[in-house]
């Protein structure tokens, strides 16, 4: 990737990062999170229906769906290199809904105040991370014309 070359990077983390398990690596341990809620959620939908609801997410199972196929569909999708930016824009939208709803930190005090806090900016950077991850793409597409 021309445009990536890494040449502000010391020669170690260059090689590091050209060695070709590294990339498809990354891309299954951004989306780990994701595959891996979305399948339990897959092999246990009571459990997922209840957890919508418990966020007051109406429909629970409409949202249990909705929530496995973005996690599963989505998570493949980057791995794949296939519309990433359908996929990571997918996660992305799911895990704005999540932090809104259940990282709300606006509405706790004390240390379930800061643990919601934490977790909505852990989630946010998720979020960076997705759109880094679709400009990489973008960028790898641009090389390949």
């Amino acid at each position: 990737m021309a445009a990536l070359t890494g040449r502000g990077n010391p020669a170690w983390i260059r090689a590091l990062l050209a060695q070709p398990w590294v990339a498809p690596f990354v891309r299954v341990a951004l989306v780990s999170a994701w595959l891996i809620g979305g399948v339990n959620k897959l092999l246990d939908f009571n459990a997922a229906v209840a957890e919508q609801a418990h966020f007051g997410l109406h429909p629970p199972a409409l949202w249990a769906a909705f929530a496995i196929v973005v996690e599963i569909g989505g998570s493949l999708c980057v791995v794949l290199r296939r519309f990433t930016w359908l996929g990571a824009g997918a996660l992305g939208v799911l895990t704005l809904v999540a932090m809104l709803v259940a990282n709300d930190f606006w509405n706790h005090t004390g240390a379930a105040r800061f643990m919601a806090l934490n977790s909505f900016f852990e989630h946010l950077g998720l979020i960076a991370a997705l759109v880094l991850a679709t400009l990489l793409e973008d960028v790898r597409g641009a090389d390949r014309e």
